[in-house]
């Protein structure tokens, strides 16, 4: 369809894409073209309109690099001097190529010169060191964080009709493009809030697989040391240490919302539908970070960075959503001891109902209806503000039946959870404040951020590209891509233009 359109004349460079959209328009308008199934003529419009949009490009292109050249050659030399910082030499026909949405294209340009000073390009375009455009490269990381690097690719040749960028390329665009999210972060002002509205934050791990030497150093020697029993699989309670473990925070707003146990779980026999249970706090303006790179201390920082951003006097009520572990508390509570700042922690209801599910293994089978009930009681007695009496419940249960210890393991485990975090289990105040008591925000954002990309079947990770993906994932999540886009463009040009006149020139390389 497209070999016999005209090749490009001189006199104007849009000649070639009005010379083919005339042949375009020719071909569909052919007797032999009307014979053709549809999906034929729509293929050949698509693939038509990708070559006109490209030839477009290329005029364009070729149309600046004409006016550029002749108003340069009015020129004298002490205006070209003033121009490039004493440059005086006018060289024409500098080409590089530029690969962008829509195919390839050459850029022509002239460059001034002297000795001893590198090139002088005094055009606007804000072409990037590589030769992918901004565009490209958006396209690129969009798609790279959304599946495999593979996907990507497929997806970007749908898009562009042609290979536009390798495997290699594209993990390295992708690095690339995330190196400014901590200072987008750092430049932004989050909207304000009234002072009665619940300031929320909470905290999760998720495992990463990584290439070796990609391993934290404590992962790495324990991977050393590790001997298996099986040679093909693992034993019960082997691990196979090839994991890094990446932190996620995340930060939400939320009106409080008052409710009482029965608006949590059932009462015995099911809610009899004459009451609707009231709902609990809704979260808003919710701000996701995460890293695999940084350690948790850092994460954890960076989400209370975001909180103070929030609420600078701290004048909110700060509500801390944990699961448990011990290390991210002893940070958590460093790091508002540090800032000064009043929090509240409160353990993960979501947690508390798992452990008690383990628990009621012990008294009853896996298909019997009461072990729901024998659930809901303790859930329900937890939610009261009575944990010390459901923890002596359990315990004294498992003695009057005269379990063994193996058979008692999992009641036992429930018991210690509560009594290690017997500080953070006053849920009746809780809820009597209208705070959140499960972290089911973060928990999701561990799934959709880590599990759905970082964790698909056969992927070995490196820090570096690893962190790349999870931070524009996060940054994706937040809404924020747009406005980060914007902001990394102008920071590659002012990294790639560093004279104080740039916005007279650019120097490009």
């Amino acid at each position: 369809m497209t070999a016999g359109y005209a090749a490009a004349a001189t006199a104007d460079p849009f000649d070639r894409a009005a010379s083919f959209l005339t042949c375009l328009v020719d071909s569909l308008s052919r007797p032999e073209a009307l014979l053709l199934p549809h999906e034929r003529v729509e293929e050949d419009a698509e693939n038509g309109a990708r070559e006109l949009a490209r030839l477009l490009l290329q005029g364009h292109f070729d149309l600046r690099a004409r006016r550029e050249e002749a108003k340069l050659a009015a020129l004298d030399t002490s205006g070209r001097a003033q121009l490039a910082a004493g440059r005086t030499r006018l060289e024409k026909g500098h080409r590089r190529q530029l690969a962008t949405v829509v195919g390839p294209v050459t850029v022509t340009r002239c460059a001034l010169r002297a000795p001893g000073l590198p090139n002088c390009y005094p055009a606007v375009l804000g072409l990037p060191r590589e030769r992918h455009s901004l565009g490209l490269r958006r396209l690129v990381v969009l798609e790279a964080v959304r599946g495999s690097y593979d996907q990507a690719l497929e997806a970007i040749e749908r898009r562009c009709g042609t290979r536009a960028v390798g495997k290699r390329q594209a993990e390295q665009l992708v690095r690339a493009a995330a190196v400014d999210i901590a200072a987008f972060y750092a430049a932004r002002t989050p909207a304000p809030a009234a002072s009665t509205t619940l300031l929320v934050l909470s905290v999760d791990g998720k495992g990463i697989v990584m290439r070796p030497g990609h391993l934290r150093e404590a992962t790495r020697k324990a991977a050393q040391r590790a001997t298996r029993t099986l040679r093909t699989r693992l034993s019960a309670g082997e691990k196979t240490c090839r994991k890094r473990m990446a932190t996620l925070a995340v930060v939400h707003d939320a009106n409080p919302a008052v409710r009482r146990p029965h608006d949590i779980i059932a009462p015995p026999g099911g809610r009899t539908g004459g009451r609707i249970p009231r709902k609990g706090p809704k979260a808003r303006a919710k701000w996701l970070t995460a890293s695999v790179q940084r350690d948790a201390d850092q994460v954890i920082a960076a989400a209370f960075d975001e909180a103070e951003a929030r609420d600078p006097q701290h004048r909110r009520c700060w509500v801390v959503l944990v699961d448990g572990a011990e290390h991210q508390l002893e940070l958590i509570h460093a790091e508002a001891a540090r800032r000064g700042v009043t929090i509240h922690v409160v353990l993960d209801i979501v947690h508390v109902i798992e452990k008690l599910w383990a628990a009621s293994r012990c008294f009853h089978t896996a298909t019997d209806p009461a072990a729901e009930t024998w659930v809901g009681a303790q859930a329900a007695r937890i939610l009261a503000g009575d944990a010390p009496g459901a923890v002596t419940d359990i315990r004294t249960q498992a003695d009057r039946l005269g379990l063994s210890p193996d058979q008692r393991a999992a009641a036992d485990r429930a018991c210690r959870y509560l009594e290690n975090n017997a500080a953070h289990l006053h849920y009746d105040q809780a809820l009597a404040a209208g705070w959140p008591i499960a972290s089911g925000i973060v928990e999701g954002a561990a799934r959709h951020l880590v599990a759905d990309r970082l964790d698909i079947t056969g992927s070995r990770w490196t820090v570096p590209g690893a962190e790349a993906v999870l931070t524009l994932r996060a940054l994706i999540s937040n809404g924020d891509f747009p406005q980060y886009w914007t902001f990394h463009t102008h920071r590659e040009r002012e990294r790639l233009y560093l004279r104080p006149d740039q916005h007279n020139y650019e120097l490009l390389a």
